[in-house]
């Protein structure tokens, strides 16, 4: 099955009062280049995400991203006592009562006047059970970009086949073309040489006939076409293929372009010459979908 190079991908869920956001997009690239963007503290994260791509993306440069926001709801307060400050009140006080010859204990309600004493914070995360979801949601965020990269794989796999009956029946005329144009030259060539040949010891017929197909062999394109054929049956043959195989269309439309070429150089004829400059364009507009093809 063909797949696109290009999609998006986004999951997004609810943690103990954090929403964690997770986003995947890949566009065209020759190799498969990942970019991660992932929370401070959650590094550790780094190649378990990268493991989740690759297993479903091979070529193209995918870009990850986590964003975690806490949303106040659900998230646990702790309180903190700083037990270093609060000694030191506490020696404070035991020293003012030494000092002044003071009546009455030093208990916990004096103590608890001192607010500076005790903070309210939020309670740590529990980073290994967060990375846990995060892992989960990126799972379904690659899913969900490999689900998108097989609908456009569709889609370009359609527009080929149309640009591919269009390439066939442009090569079936060429063929047909071929013989009457290998005719053509011949005749062409042997009247040239018998003009040349005016007025000076004309050489035996069958040497000018020999001498004439020699030369109306080089405007021969039937090597050409067969590669040319041959070619098309192995790039029609790929699109059905399960694994990725855009660089191996790519190298058969740089074959098939080669070849278009020589056949237009060899020809010499008009009618060939514009079916070369269709075939051309045609094998330009299935390039351009190649391009994006996993």
């Amino acid at each position: 099955m063909l797949k696109s190079m290009t999609g998006f991908g986004r999951r997004q869920g609810v943690w103990r009062g954090h929403t964690v956001t997770v986003e995947v997009r890949s566009v065209n690239h020759r190799f498969c280049e990942i970019a991660m963007k992932l929370p401070k503290g959650f590094g550790f994260l780094e190649e378990d995400m990268r493991t989740l791509v690759r297993q479903r993306c091979t070529r193209g440069r995918i870009e990850l991203s986590v964003t975690l926001a806490n949303n106040g709801l659900g998230t646990t307060k702790i309180v903190q006592i700083n037990h270093e400050l609060a000694a030191h009140y506490f020696q404070a006080l035991q020293a003012l009562r030494r000092e002044f010859r003071l009546s009455g204990g030093i208990d916990l309600p004096v103590l608890a006047g001192f607010r500076d004493i005790f903070s309210v914070v939020e309670k740590p995360l529990d980073m290994q059970r967060l990375g846990r979801v995060i892992l989960r949601l990126g799972g379904g965020a690659v899913r969900e970009l490999e689900l998108m990269r097989q609908r456009e794989g569709r889609m370009l796999l359609q527009e080929i086949r149309k640009r591919l009956l269009l390439v066939r029946r442009l090569v079936r005329a060429i063929q047909r073309r071929t013989p009457v144009v290998a005719r053509e030259a011949y005749v062409r060539m042997k009247q040239r040489i018998q003009q040349l040949l005016e007025g000076s010891p004309f050489p035996a017929q069958d040497r000018l006939s020999q001498e004439a197909a020699i030369l109306a062999e080089r405007c021969d394109v039937t090597e050409e076409l067969t590669r040319l054929r041959s070619h098309l049956v192995q790039f029609t043959a790929l699109l059905h293929r399960a694994e990725p195989v855009g660089r191996s269309l790519d190298f058969l439309l740089q074959e098939m372009s080669r070849e278009v070429n020589t056949i237009g150089a060899k020809a010499n004829d008009a009618t060939i010459a514009l079916h070369v400059v269709e075939l051309k364009g045609e094998l330009e507009k299935i390039r351009e979908q190649v391009q994006n093809i996993e």
